[in-house]
This record gives structure tokens, C-alpha cells and sequence, in this order.
């Protein structure tokens, strides 16, 4: 009778909507203005859930813990504020699953209004950079050179006029702009196609006008959306440009990088790092040099060559050294046969530091990766020196940074810095051997990524003493990683669209080399585009190496399961056994490749 009359009360005098739901979902009481809400005659003894779409649970916690639900309807929205009546007002343990409920609706249209139109235009920043501009203005006439000029130009502002943002250049190759949130939501959607349309852009020069974009979002800082736009822009350049990279809080977003990185014909940069890099040296207590866990051949040429530039300098540099595999055991030896170099563990190098230390870092630039973390962490300068894209796990703000995507190997850039620091006849044969065995390696055999500076880097090698015939000895391999390779490639699946899987048997150390080597043969099978080779290594996890001839990018697919690498040659590792990552692998080709389509 009580419980009633408060009903009819609430009912009766409620300067809002509401209304008053019994245990079992049903509407008992509503006041006049629930008009406003629902338009019907009347919605007493409708089910709850049939006019709000909200469940009785959820009615339940709502009302128990104090927290709003919200609803649209005619056009409006509401706040929906829920509170026990009867049952001792849901205060004794049970009482909410006997008591009533009752819902007070309030019209927040106007304040959701508000805040879609705040989001809607708030500011992110954006910078846009035309890719080897330079390059692409050196190798035009003066008419030539004018057109791509203005084309350029006029892409980029009609692009930036069509999505109302502001525009400002402040230099020859770099804008800046100003977007709105509205207009951010549409470029997600459409997904940069400005970098395809830059790519017909008709350019004198062999390969095609790319851009690279860096986007901040999500911070009402101007200051820190352009720190998070240059930031985005790094990223994106360090991957070797043509894409666009959107920078959110701590996490990146990836779009386009569907280019090979465009070879750079000025040396003047390597020229610039090399004298850089032995100033550091000279200003460094003790160095230590490192490349990625379990090495090869291109880390360990790298290493022994920041050796010698360190040599050059009246420094001694300390190799650290932990497992390898069998391919690296002659390179190894030979190393340590000359008594020319200092090789460490990681727990030796640790107990070494002093300071004022450096560490140089080459053929990776990923903390995950490197020989000793622990070690990085401990000196005060870093120098890197890599030809990977680069990844979102990079090392902040090292003292020198040389990452240069186009690049064949960690070698060949090494080979460029001593090219200006020392005479050839200062380098050992066996150096050259190593840093030519390097480049081989990552060039499978100057068969993918070799570019001119490649081959010069090369000659230089050869004059100063390299020795293929030394050199190809140590690509030689074991009777077991020969069949093992062999077995990989008979068990091959060539799947629709050229895309060739494979799973190497087997778990050894050497399985991460057997794959790549798989791989690479697979591509050599008419009609292949790209390759995917699994197995599992000695401590049984899954490592995965992918190739590709171009058309496919091998390193977003590889980073789409927490790995990376180049555009035709990547790799990740997986807990997954070879046969889940490769059926996962296909599925997401087959998505991506739709979707695209």
C-alpha cells in the first residue's frame, strides 16, 4: 500500500520523464512526460527491454553501483538515472532481485551535440614529405624540373583544400597541416590514396614521387600533436618513406609503404656519419660494439668493421659475442685466429663499463633484438648503425643514428664510412672478406636489394682484398641443413595469386637460416611473387621468413604478427606451430588482398 502510493506520487509529480519497472521487467507506473521519451499512447505493462533495448541486469547494476545509461530516441538523447524503490531500497543482500526500479530519463541532446561538434573539429597536425626530392630535382632539365614542381605543389594543396585544413610550406620538400577530427576520420577511411596518386606524378627520373606523412592525434597540445607528428614523420622515413604513419599516444598507425626505399646518389651522409661516429670513439672511454642476438654474417662484417674504425682512431672496440649458429663457426674462428680483435660476453662487457662508454649498435636498432640490452641501458652513448625499416621498439634518442632503409646491409654502410676514414691498404683481407660476405648474405648474393652504392662499396672491397673464392666458402653448409633446405623446397605449396608456403622439418640453430634460404629459392619458381617459409628452431619456437619480388609487401604482413623487416624480406617469430602461422598468414593475405581490392 505504501510502496504503491509513492508510486502514484512519483507518477504524478515528476518534472521529468520516468517510469517504475517491477521485478520482472515490466513498466507499472510512468509519468506524463514520458510522452517526450516514448512515443506511444501508453507504456504501462511494456517490457522494459522492448522499449529501451536495456536489460533487466543491467538495470539492476546500473541501479546498485549509481551509475547512468543512455539511450536514443526521437531524435534525442537521454541519461537514464536508476534507483531501487521498495525491497528496503536494495540496501539488505537480495533485496534487488524483488524490488522495483525506478527510471528517470534526462534530454542531454544538446550536451551530446556539443561534444560530437567539440571532437569534430579538433586540430591534429600533419607533415608531409616529398621522398628524394632532391634526387628527383638533380636528374631534371630546368622545364622538366618546373613541372614536377608545380605538380607536386598542386597535389598536395588541392588534397589539403579538399578536406578544408590549412596549409603552409617551409621548404621545398616538407608542408605542414592543419586538420580537423572530421577530416582525419575521412583520410583513415580512405586511406592516404594522396601516396598513389604521388606516385603518377611524371618524374624524369626511373623511379616514381613518393611522400611520406606524419600525423599527430590525440592531445589537445598543439605542441605535442607537432612533436607527434614529426615523431610519426621519423617513423615513416625510417621505414623508407611512401606511407604514412599516424602517431596516437604511444602506439603508431601504418598506411601505404608500398615503394622500395629509392636509393640515395649522394655518399655526403655517410661521409658526415663515418667522421661523426670515429669523434664519438675518440671521446669515449671504452667502446663496445654489438649486433642482434644469434648473428650473422652481415652483423658479425659490421662489428669487425666498427673494429677497424675504431683501430683507426687509436681505440680498442669490444665485440660482444654470444650464441651463433654453425654458418657463423669458420667466420668465428678465423676472427679469433688473428688475435686482431677483442671479443666479450655480455656479462664481461657489463662489468667493463666506464664512464663515458659507447656502444655501437649495428644491424638492428630494435631493443628486443640486440645482443645485450642490459648493457645499453648502462652506457651513456649509443650509436646505431642499420638498413631495417625502422620499428616502434627503436631505442630513444641515441647519440648517432645512420638508418637508411635503401641500403643493402649494415655492411655496406660500415664499407661507406671506412671508404672515407681509412686508405684500402689499412683494411685487412680478412675484413674485407667479412664485410663482403655481409653484404652478399643480405643481397642473396647481389641477386635483391643491390643498388648501385652496393656494387661500389663492393669494388671497393675487392680492391682492398676480398676474395670470393674465401668469401663463398663461408656460405658452405652442413649435409643436414643441405637436405633439410632441399626438403623445404620439394614440400613447397604454391597456393592461387603466386604466393608459395613451406615448412622446413627439423629443430636446430640453423632452422632461421635454412628458411630464409628456402625462401629465397621459392621466388625463383615462375609465377611466384612471394614466399613463406616456417620451422621451429632449437628451442622450439616458430621462425617464419617471408620474400617477395616487389609487387607484395612482405614487411607489413610480417609486422601484422610482431615481426618485420624490409619490403621484400622480413621475418617474425610466433609461439604457433608452423602449420597455424602459415594458415593464418594465408588468411590474412586473403583479407588484406579483398579488402584492398
Amino acid at each position: 500500500m505504501y510502496v504503491g502510493r509513492i508510486e502514484r506520487l512519483l507518477a504524478y509529480y515528476s518534472p521529468l520523464p520516468m517510469c517504475i519497472v517491477n521485478a520482472q521487467g515490466k513498466v507499472t507506473r510512468a509519468s506524463r512526460k514520458i510522452a517526450e521519451v516514448f512515443k506511444y499512447d501508453g507504456i504501462v505493462d511494456y517490457d522494459v527491454f522492448a522499449l529501451t533495448g536495456i536489460k533487466m541486469p543491467e538495470l539492476v547494476e546500473a541501479a546498485e553501483e549509481g551509475t547512468p545509461l543512455f539511450i536514443q530516441r526521437n531524435d534525442k538523447t537521454f541519461r537514464i538515472g536508476c534507483d531501487f524503490l521498495g525491497g528496503n531500497d536494495g540496501e539488505e543482500e537480495g533485496a534487488s532481485a524483488d524490488a522495483s526500479i525506478i527510471l528517470h530519463f534526462t534530454d542531454i541532446t544538446e550536451y551530446e551535440d556539443l561534444k560530437e561538434r567539440y571532437k569534430d573539429d579538433r586540430v591534429y597536425m600533419m607533415l608531409v614529405n616529398v621522398d628524394n626530392f632532391d634526387e628527383i630535382i638533380s636528374g631534371s632539365s630546368d622545364d622538366s624540373d618546373s613541372n614536377v614542381r608545380v605538380n607536386i605543389d598542386k597535389l598536395i594543396r588541392s588534397w589539403a583544400a579538399g578536406m578544408e585544413a590549412m596549409v603552409v610550406r617551409y621548404r621545398e620538400n616538407m608542408y605542414e597541416l592543419a586538420i580537423t577530427h572530421r577530416n582525419y576520420e575521412a583520410l583513415v577511411e580512405d586511406r592516404f590514396s594522396i601516396l598513389d596518386s604521388a606516385r603518377q606524378i611524371e618524374s624524369p627520373t626511373d623511379f616514381p614521387v613518393t611522400l611520406s606523412i606524419g600525423l599527430g592525434v590525440g592531445n589537445d597540445s598543439l605542441v605535442k600533436l607537432d612533436d607527434y607528428a614529426q615523431e610519426a614523420l621519423d617513423m615513416a622515413l625510417g621505414r623508407g618513406g611512401d606511407q604514412a604513419v599516424i602517431k596516437k599516444g604511444r602506439s603508431f598507425e601504418y598506411y601505404g609503404g608500398r615503394t622500395q626505399s629509392v636509393e640515395k646518389s649522394n655518399k655526403g651522409k655517410s661521409r658526415i656519419i663515418g667522421h661523426a661516429l670515429a669523434t664519438l670513439m675518440e671521446q669515449s672511454s671504452r667502446i663496445f660494439v654489438m649486433g642482434h642476438k644469434n648473428p650473422d654474417m652481415d652483423s658479425f662484417g659490421a662489428a669487425i668493421g666498427i673494429a677497424r674504425l675504431a683501430k683507426s682512431v687509436g681505440k680498442e672496440a669490444y665485440i660482444l659475442l654470444g650464441e651463433y649458429n654453425e654458418t657463423m663457426i669458420d667466420m668465428v674462428a678465423d676472427a679469433k685466429k688473428t688475435d686482431e680483435y677483442e671479443f666479450v660476453t655480455s656479462e664481461r662487457a657489463q662489468e667493463m663499463i666506464e664512464e663515458n662508454a659507447l656502444a655501437v649498435v649495428v644491424d638492428t636498432h630494435r631493443r628486443m633484438l640486440v645482443e645485450s640490452p642490459e648493457l645499453i641501458e648502462k652506457v651513456e652513448r649509443l650509436a646505431i648503425i642499420d638498413h631495417h625499416r625502422k620499428a616502434e621498439d627503436a631505442f630513444a634518442n641515441p647519440s648517432l643514428s645512420y638508418l637508411e632503409s635503401y641500403a643493402s646491409s649494415a655492411s655496406e654502410l660500415v664499407t661507406e664510412m671506412l671508404q672515407y676514414r681509412l686508405d684500402k691498404k689499412e683494411l685487412s683481407r680478412f675484413e674485407a672478406d667479412v664485410l663482403m660476405a655481409g653484404i652478399m648474405l643480405d643481397t642473396n648474393r647481389f641477386a635483391v636489394k643491390a643498388g648501385v652504392r652496393t656494387f661500389e662499396a663492393a669494388s671497393w672491397l675487392k680492391r682492398a682484398g676480398a676474395d670470393l673464392s674465401r668469401v663463398r666458402a663461408y656460405f658452405q653448409e652442413s649435409p643436414e641443413s643441405f637436405l633439410n633446405r632441399a626438403n623445404g623446397i620439394v614440400n613447397a605449396r604454391i597456393l592461387e595469386g603466386g604466393i608459395a608456403m613451406s615448412i622446413c622439418s627439423g629443430q636446430t640453430i640453423n632452422t632461421q637460416i635454412v628458411n630464409s634460404q628456402v625462401a629465397d629459392e621459392l621466388l625463383t619458381i615462375k609465377g611466384t611473387r612471394a614466399s613463406f617459409v616456417a620451422g621451429r628452431n632449437e628451442d622450439g619456437v616458430t621462425v617464419v621468413s617471408a620474400r617477395s619480388l616487389g609487387d607484395m609487401n612482405v614487411q607489413t604482413i610480417m609486422e601484422h604478427f610482431g615481426g618485420g623487416g624490409h619490403m621484400n624480406t622480413a621475418g617474425t617469430k610466433t609461439d604457433l606451430s608452423p602449420e597455424e602461422i602459415l594458415a593464418e598468414i594465408e588468411e590474412y593475405i586473403n583479407t588484406t588482398e579483398t579488402t584492398q581490392s
